[in-house]
């Protein structure tokens, strides 16, 4: 079947569509209801069927005759740790520690967050989650005690699970007081912990609180599969707003198995027993879906990596890796070939590895910008595939289905829109812009299967922040254009998020704690481009009357602040002191002229500007400390 066939039946015949789809889903109870409305009026997918996403992910495979096969591989360059689980072996894993939770009183329904390196005991501990019905919320371990504490209040979990230690490159960085601070930040305090006590550093234990992992398992009781409506929960996934707060993006069951097991196919080409490398971090959507979820739903053998695309030991691990392991197909943000290009741009560490066996490069996460796509195309000397998607949908909206028919790649192009997501290109007035017009990117609903339906406990937040917009539409809170050939191009947010290193981070966010500094009166954080992580937080500060404070000091205490409030994620290293901001007559920053200033874009000074003057004295310190493109 061509990509357009596929494409016009998901549009035109959703319900049937996916319908057929589901079919690739072994359900305790098959849905007889393919498409309703839920009591919020957002549409919900097989919402009378009943299943258990572990049991497809672990189970169904051994009972099918796969239980020999490996289902993970956990590879280490930080600990030299190199292991691998069959799918019998991982099952059994997962049913003891699913017995872990049960014995903690976690049942169907309950929060567990989970906040752990990459290792392999993060899938198990995921995996137990969902064996049970519960609902996991992993956080990144390199997040701050702050915003661990808010996620923990907003989530509510009955447990949490961590580890002693996480290590970046050569850095052991304890997990267990970061976490002991969180619990003491947050109003919501979980009945328990479960620390997994790694070689390199042993944590010290809360009496009556804290259960140590191995004692826990070693006499644990496997647990059943829970069965749970396909409307249920699987997890609850933290996400940057505009505000600063966090959105906990609801990810269910049936619709997220559907569309993941259709996605390996038709997108990544991917078959039972293939090796997939999603080269992310089981704390952000793309490990959750790639790493975790989607692999295992296919029958694939998938890579768990604790390491980085350089240094460890240098820029040939991802290529080590995929010959290792045999990886049909890579997926990675392009910050990762960027910094390898940048360590060995002549690629001679290639040359050592044998990658006959890769197939496909994916990139997402971030723009895949020219010049990297050309270079690790030339590079490789394989198909390098662009694809476009959201922590909020789960899985790509556009990409090059290259399991149905491989379309030929543009360029700076995430390719079409995937199946079952209906993209228009819309002014601010809501009207459809012609080809070519650059605009708001709009999802006609209804969204497919595995989208979010709402905002963990607060559904007024995803109607407004998502549905009100542009009724009839999702608004996807990104800008481009379409071509004449139906190809996406995806030029950037619409809002302060900016993405760094593939990881959404909120500038607003930035801003509050910047502004706490007493010495500051005001602030603005903008991102600005970066060759190598896409784009780069800048903190542009103006201090209060009086105070007399050197630039470099004011700079380190900022840097320090963002640092302790968010984490090393966050990238922020730069906050320069300016004598004005350049602001409507309102008082608004105009943020998006100095992003267009430091980038070295031509802008149109606005007429609703208050000090024009203000914007050649910006450029120029901006110029003066190398941060105008």
């Amino acid at each position: 079947m061509s990509y357009k066939e596929e494409y016009r039946k998901s549009i035109e015949t959703p319900e049937a569509f996916w319908a057929e789809k589901a079919e690739a889903v072994k359900w305790f109870k098959k849905p007889v209801t393919i498409l309703s409305k839920d009591e919020n009026g957002i549409d919900r997918w097989f919402a009378d069927g009943e299943m258990n996403t572990a049991y497809l992910a672990l189970d169904y495979h051994v009972e099918s005759g796969r239980g020999d096969q490996d289902a993970l591989i956990f590879d280490s360059p930080v600990t030299d740790t190199k292991q691998r689980y069959t799918y019998s072996e991982l099952r059994d894993a997962v049913a003891k520690f699913a017995g872990v939770l049960k014995a903690q009183g976690v049942e169907k329904g309950d929060r567990v967050v989970i906040y752990m390196p990459m290792i392999a005991e993060a899938v198990i501990a995921m995996l137990g989650v969902a064996r049970l019905g519960a609902i996991h919320s992993v956080v990144f371990g390199g997040f701050a005690p702050h915003e661990l504490a808010v996620r923990i209040d907003d989530a509510e979990p009955k447990v949490v699970v961590t580890a002693s230690c996480g290590i970046e490159i050569a850095k052991v960085i304890e997990y267990k007081p970061l976490l002991d601070e969180a619990i003491r930040k947050s109003a919501h305090q979980p009945d328990s912990c479960i620390v997994f006590q790694r070689p390199q550093v042993t944590a010290s234990m809360i009496e009556g609180r804290d259960i140590d992992w191995a004692t826990a398992v070693a006499t644990a009781e496997p647990a059943d599969c829970t069965p749970v409506k396909a409307t249920d929960p699987l997890y609850i996934l933290y996400t940057s707003g505009t505000t600063g707060k966090p959105k906990g993006v609801v990810r269910d069951n049936g619709g997220h198995a559907v569309a993941l097991k259709y996605s390996m196919k038709a997108i990544y080409n991917m078959e039972p027993g293939d090796v997939f490398w999603a080269a992310s971090d089981v704390g952000w959507v793309v490990g959750h879906s790639y790493i975790v979820y989607g692999p295992l739903l296919a029958g694939c053998t998938t890579i768990v990596y604790e390491g980085k695309p350089i240094k460890t030991p240098d820029a040939g691990a991802f290529w080590r890796v995929c010959a290792e392991y045999g990886a049909k197909a890579l997926f990675a943000a392009p910050t990762a070939f960027r910094a390898i290009k940048k360590e060995d741009p002549d690629s001679e560490l290639l040359k050592q590895y044998d990658l006959s066996k890769l197939q496909t490069i994916f990139m997402a996460g971030e723009r895949l910008d020219p010049p990297t796509y050309h270079w690790t195309k030339e590079t490789l000397g394989k198909p390098v595939i662009d694809h476009w998607w959201q922590t909020e949908t789960g899985w790509a909206i556009c990409g090059n289905l290259t399991g149905v028919e491989m379309l030929e790649p543009k360029p700076g192009s995430s390719t079409v829109p995937v199946s079952g997501f209906n993209i228009h290109i819309l002014d601010h007035d809501g009207n459809e812009l012609p080809n070519g017009e650059q605009g708001n990117i709009a999802l006609k609903l209804p969204l497919p299967p595995s989208c979010l339906p709402t905002v963990w406990g607060d559904f007024e937040r995803f109607r407004t922040g998502y549905l009100s917009e542009f009724p009839g539409y999702y608004c996807s809170g990104d800008g481009g254009y379409k071509d004449d050939d139906g190809y996406i191009f995806i030029m950037g947010r619409t809002d302060d998020v900016i993405n760094v290193a593939g990881h959404r981070l909120s500038t607003g966010e930035m801003e509050e704690i910047v502004a706490d500094h007493p010495a500051v009166a005001e602030c603005a954080v903008i991102g600005i481009n970066d060759p190598l992580k896409g784009q780069q937080p800048i903190g542009l500060v103006l201090l209060k009357n009086g105070v007399e404070i050197d630039d470099a000091q004011i700079e380190a205490e900022l840097v320090a602040m963002v640092r302790k409030e968010i984490g090393a994620v966050a990238c922020f290293r730069r906050a320069i002191v300016v004598q004005r901001l350049p602001k409507t007559r309102s008082g608004k920053i105009l943020r998006k002229l100095l992003r267009q200033i430091a980038d070295g874009q031509e802008y149109t000074v606005p007429s609703t500007i208050d000090d024009p003057a203000s914007l050649p004295e910006i450029q120029e310190i901006m110029g003066r400390n190398g941060l105008v493109s």
